[in-house]
């Protein structure tokens, strides 16, 4: 069975520091991009980080500066260290694999549709 599986959230105050882990198992992820979106209580899934199999990364603006996307192939995992939380990124966090390697701008890595497999979400909340 292929899977992502996202660990890492929970309930924490502003300024705090989180770091999130995505595993994949079932399918070998180390070429691929690897991205994290979110989905804020009410509103839409947004991008927030990206990083291709070669490791260039990307980053929305909202978080840029405060978190940090990383990956060990060796051990089928992604992560997001993010600091300096604010309430405004409570949000349920998701990890998401793309089918097969691409080679494309960094603007196709920010799109949920570039990715086929997604991890059932993982719980941050910064209280104020």
């Amino acid at each position: 069975q292929v899977q992502l599986v996202e660990s890492g959230g929970g309930l924490v105050q502003a300024g705090d520091s989180l770091k999130l882990s995505c595993t994949a198992s079932g399918r070998t992820v180390s070429r691929q991009a690897m991205a994290w979106f979110r989905q804020p209580p009410g509103k839409e899934r947004e991008f927030v980080s990206a990083i291709r199999g070669g490791g260039n990364t990307a980053y929305s603006d909202s978080v840029k500066g405060r978190f940090t996307i990383s990956r060990d192939n060796a051990k089928n995992t992604v992560y997001l260290n993010m600091n300096s939380l604010k309430p405004e990124d409570t949000a349920v966090y998701y990890c998401a694999a793309e089918p097969h390697p691409t080679y494309l701008p960094a603007s196709y890595y920010t799109g949920p549709k570039s990715y086929d497999l997604w991890g059932q979400g993982t719980q941050v909340t910064v209280s104020s």
